[in-house]
């Protein structure tokens, strides 16, 4: 079955950086556009940003443009996230998906000093 696992998340100060990891597993992971979502807590789930399945095109939220950026490793059946710039508004349970159908368990990011 398909599975979808993030990790990476942690605790950084204003301005600084981290970068997540999604591994998939379950299917041909080559074939498939990924996103990355985020909720903050007490909204709702946003969309951050989608990758194609090939040639690297990638279309991001406003909020993070110029900040985030995705790419993959088709090889390695991973797709990353890095967050530079981070800002404590980014502060949220990270989560990696598949079809809008399927979810990893997510990985917190908190920003704060």
């Amino acid at each position: 079955q398909v599975q979808l696992v993030e990790s990476g998340g942690g605790l950084v100060q204003p301005g600084g950086s981290l970068r997540l990891s999604c591994v998939g597993s379950g299917f041909t992971f080559a074939d498939f556009p990924m996103s990355w979502y985020r909720q903050a807590p007490g909204k709702e789930r946003e969309l951050v940003g989608v990758i194609s399945a090939r040639d690297d095109n990638s279309n991001y939220v406003d909020s993070v443009k110029g900040r985030f950026a995705i790419s993959r490793d088709n090889g390695r059946n991973k797709v990353y996230l890095q967050m530079n710039s981070l800002k404590s508004e980014d502060t949220a349970v990270y989560f990696c998906n598949l079809l809008s159908n399927y979810w990893g368990q997510g990985t917190q990011v908190t920003v704060s000093s």
